[in-house]
């Protein structure tokens, strides 16, 4: 029998025995304890080592194929992939021009409008049980000025299913609660303005225009750093010969890594290592926006930038408008440590804060599993629905569009073949009929490419129908 490696201690009362090992064997990887070309146990011998069994294992090793840290093929061993090392600790030109412009914000009801969650079927009824309980009986020292930062219950219960879902790695005094992404988003920005000195942040190109419109308020200069479909690509601004500027140097690097906004691409292994050691290097703070990975199609969830940060460079940003409903106005940031108490200071300052009862009765809802629930079903829906529209698009504008993303997320991101075409225009003249449809040119600061962005929310059979007869007729 194979021996069990001394390193690999398991956890059998701890449950989730597939990721127990999936995180030792990546972790070793991004230190370098397991170097590139290694051969890995084949995971019969494996399992046998570690007395689980081999489904475990094959679950394991599946998870760190898909993530890129292992190489394997049919017939052939299973080998560590070439990756750059991490590095473990943190030590403390002329500008681009930015274009003003963003796409229009269709109504928030409109059909096929991208980021826009469906709530027919949100549990209304348990939701108003949970906001009723804690209002008649709210803890007296909840309602005191000490909880800027939110209340503990949901600090904890947020960490827990970030941890559990996206490998998110803190402690509760990391996180911080707000009332909506882009409050994080503001308040990191500014801090880290502030705290730097420098006024470069880096966004990909394209992206999403409210980040690029609250970095610029922050009083950021917004560098774009173009996208391809492994994400963004730090390697055109960071390469070693030339030297970067200074007035280059980012103070903060904004990213959608897991459902890269709008194109839908999901960072790749080698830029995600690239992008954490120029954010090491440069002394940057990364702000992960991870806006809607809780919908997954037919994979589970690649693990969060911050999950395999070791050098405390990454504050990950999340939110429940796009989970339940845009109207709870609640969302988080764990931020790095360095960064807990000016984080904690700039919200308290601004008066950022979310009403304690709302964030107790959220707390309850997760702590009962009511969350989880919900996540499963709406996978399952969103997952048709996405499917529907991709069927729906390849079927009648296979000629005319490709597709890019559709792994995931609340929104299909569909290119024209031809660059000639003038996206606003077409989506001006579909959204004329009651659509939310937005032109993929908008999201670019530098050179665009025409293409169209779908939200896939309510993509019922119907509705998708009669979008593929009002966007022939206009095409």
């Amino acid at each position: 029998m194979t021996p069990t490696p001394a390193w690999l201690d398991l956890d059998r009362d701890g449950g989730d025995l597939a990721g127990q090992i999936y995180r030792s064997l990546r972790d070793r990887i991004l230190l370098g304890q397991l170097p590139a070309g290694h051969r890995l146990s084949s995971t019969r011998a494996f399992a046998a080592s570690l007395g689980v069994a081999r489904s475990t294992v094959v679950e394991a090793y599946d998870r760190l194929k898909s993530e890129g840290y292992i190489e394997a093929s049919a017939g052939a061993a299973t080998r560590i992939a070439a990756l750059a090392r991490m590095r473990p600790e943190r030590q403390q030109g002329d500008r681009v021009p930015m274009k003003e412009e963003s796409p229009e914000q269709p109504p928030y009801r409109a059909l096929f409008r991208p980021g826009a969650p469906d709530i027919s079927d949100f549990p209304h009824a348990v939701w108003s049980r949970h906001l009723a309980a804690r209002s008649r009986s709210l803890r007296i020292h909840h309602l005191g000025y000490e909880h800027a930062t939110g209340i503990r219950e949901l600090r904890e219960a947020i960490l827990e299913h970030v941890s559990v879902t996206r490998g998110v790695v803190a402690e509760p005094e990391q996180v911080m609660i707000v009332p909506s992404t882009r409050a994080a988003i503001d308040m990191l920005a500014r801090t880290m303005l502030r705290r730097s000195g420098r006024r470069a942040a880096w966004m990909e190109d394209p992206g999403y225009p409210a980040a690029r419109l609250l970095l610029g308020d922050a009083g950021a200069d917004v560098v774009p750093v173009p996208c391809d479909d492994q994400g963004i690509d730090v390697s055109r601004m960071d390469g070693p010969q030339p030297a970067l500027i200074p007035a280059l140097i980012p103070a903060l690097i904004y990213v959608t890594p897991s459902h890269q906004y709008p194109t839908g691409a999901t960072l790749s292994l080698p830029r995600r290592l690239a992008l954490l050691e120029a954010a090491r290097r440069h002394e940057s703070l990364v702000v992960e926006d991870d806006y809607d990975s809780d919908f997954q199609y037919g994979s589970r969830p690649i693990a969060a930038l911050q999950g395999i940060d070791r050098a405390e460079v990454v504050a990950y940003v999340g939110t429940f408008s796009k989970v339940l409903a845009p109207g709870l106005r609640v969302a988080y940031a764990v931020v790095p440590r360095w960064l807990v108490s000016e984080a904690s200071e700039a919200l308290h300052r601004r008066g950022v804060a979310v009403s304690t009862h709302v964030q107790a009765a959220l707390a309850d809802f997760i702590n009962e599993g009511r969350l989880r629930a919900y996540l499963r079903r709406m996978n399952q829906q969103y997952a048709e629905r996405m499917a529907r529209t991709i069927g729906m698009l390849e079927s009648h504008f296979g000629g005319r569009l490709f597709i890019s993303g559709g792994n995931g997320g609340l929104q299909l991101a569909a290119w024209f073949r031809d660059e000639t075409v003038d996206d606003r225009a077409v989506v001006a003249k579909v959204n004329a009929s009651g659509y939310g449809l937005m032109p993929m040119s908008g999201f670019f600061i530098g050179k665009s490419a025409p293409g169209i962005l779908f939200g896939i929310s309510q993509a019922e059979a119907a509705a998708v129908q009669r979008l593929a007869a009002d966007l022939k007729a206009v095409l």
